[in-house]
């Protein structure tokens, strides 16, 4: 077993030869191709290099990583499982299979300490995003907004690294302990009317975030999905059940249950993870599949009680994002009517203009798209879709030679947030795809789905 070193105040984390001879070859075979290739190597070492630090491990020989999400000091598990997917493309490396086991570990702490809190602070600082949240959070929490796809994150993270090294040192007793507090939330949110999960934001420039009936949410009626109060964009849901992230809880549930099977030997954790995805994905199929411009395409929200809204949002786990997320085929025929509205007028949150064409979000201002969403269309299209996406996305960095959170359709010189770990690392993750050198095949995938080569499907 590893000891990692723990200094009192790290120093900057030095790159890797093999994450910059990867970085090197990645260039290399993109030259000729765009302008990917002259930035490449400054997107895939970023958050290494800016983000990553040594937590203080429960006991000497379980180190942990914290990771921040950038320009922010707080660690979110859906972002932190998303800045690692490029570096699982290295994972046999021992540096670097200790540094991805590493933020699992943290994780699996985070989700012990608060199931609904979707970020952490780097230790018991008594940091908040918001001071005023009601009710108070602890010492660890940054913000808590429940997420459902904040708990697919330590899931999706602990199966990849398996896959892609056979390790099982992060699959303690610990991880069986969160994974049974991950099914057990999802449970409970099945019947959120029973829940004790409330979020009000008295004051301060986001009190709207403020979930209605004094913080409990819209009301819900059972579906078989279970609830989120907030989508990834950390925006609240108008109406509780969040299609594609139920959609990803479902395959992370078959990724736990093969976990639970060939690793833990807990066999009632397995059983009971494949029941509850059964009931999610026939919830989906009853509520959440509508009619639009003549087909069926899957809503993004749902209540349960006859409300729709139909559209999608940049932040993953997106509808268009279904495909990368293992719950389907990328030439599936609802997802492929679904892409078409995403991609399309429409939906609200769809822009088109001089530079570029996407995905925005209720996150950011009109006419903005996400670099996330570019590449996610890259990601879920043919190969000529992604070589696209990949230039687009290198064209519009506004000589910054990062990707930002957003930038203006007509105008990339007017972008919100100077670099984004998170969009970084789907940068990257395109152009391992476009390289055959993809990582997607390492995460959970619905049986329904066939199994998938690295690279492009």
């Amino acid at each position: 077993m590893v000891t990692f070193p723990i200094p009192e105040s790290p120093p900057p984390w030095s790159i890797p030869e093999s994450l910059r001879a990867l970085g090197g070859k990645l260039a290399t075979e993109l030259r000729g191709t765009g302008p990917a290739a002259d930035i490449v190597e400054s997107c895939l070492t970023n958050t290494w290099v800016t983000s990553m630090s040594w937590g203080t491990p429960v006991v000497p020989w379980a180190a942990e990583v914290f990771v921040r999400t950038g320009d922010i000091p707080a660690m979110w598990l859906r972002d932190s499982t998303a800045q690692m997917r490029p570096y699982l493309a290295l994972a046999a490396e021992p540096r670097i299979g200790d540094v991805l086991v590493g933020v699992s570990r943290r994780q699996i702490r985070c989700v012990l300490l608060d199931p609904y809190a979707n970020a952490f602070n780097d230790g018991p600082t008594d940091a908040h995003g918001e001071p005023t949240d009601r009710p108070a959070v602890g010492s660890w929490v940054w913000e808590r907004k429940y997420e459902l796809d904040s708990l697919c994150a330590p899931l999706q993270l602990a199966y990849a690294i398996w896959q892609a090294t056979g390790r099982v040192d992060h699959l303690d007793d610990g991880f069986r302990r969160a994974a049974w507090t991950i099914v057990r939330t999802w449970r409970a949110e099945q019947a959120h009317e029973r829940s004790p999960y409330r979020f009000v934001r008295p004051s301060g420039p986001f009190s709207s975030d403020t979930l209605p009936l004094s913080g409990r949410g819209a009301a819900v009626a059972w579906t078989g999905m279970t609830w989120s109060g907030f989508r990834p964009s950390d925006d609240r849901c108008t109406y509780g059940y969040l299609v594609p992230a139920n959609a990803l809880a479902s395959t992370c549930l078959h990724g736990l249950a093969a976990l639970a099977e060939s690793v833990l030997h807990d066999t009632e954790l397995a059983r009971t993870s494949l029941a509850l995805a059964d009931e999610i994905d026939a919830g989906i199929l009853a509520t959440a599949v509508v009619e639009a411009g003549g087909a069926s395409v899957l809503a993004y929200e749902v209540d349960g009680r006859g409300h729709v809204l139909l559209g999608d949002d940049a932040n993953l786990p997106s509808l268009l994002s279904l495909p990368l997320s293992g719950w389907c085929a990328q030439d599936d025929p609802l997802y492929r009517s679904t892409r078409q509205v995403v991609l399309s007028d429409a939906n609200s949150s769809y822009f088109r203009g001089r530079f570029a064409s996407g995905v925005g979000s209720t996150h950011t201002p009109d006419k903005h798209v996400w670099p996330l969403a570019i590449a996610v269309a890259g990601l879920t299209g043919d190969e000529s879709d992604a070589a696209r996406a990949l230039d687009t996305l290198a064209a519009t960095t506004a000589g910054t030679g990062l990707m930002h959170e957003s930038f203006h359709v007509d105008d990339p010189g007017r972008f919100t947030r100077d670099w984004f770990g998170w969009a970084n690392a789907m940068f990257c993750e395109l152009a391992l795809d476009l390289c055959g050198r993809g990582v997607r095949h390492l995460f959970p995938r619905h049986p329904r789905v066939p199994p998938a080569a690295p690279g492009l499907t």
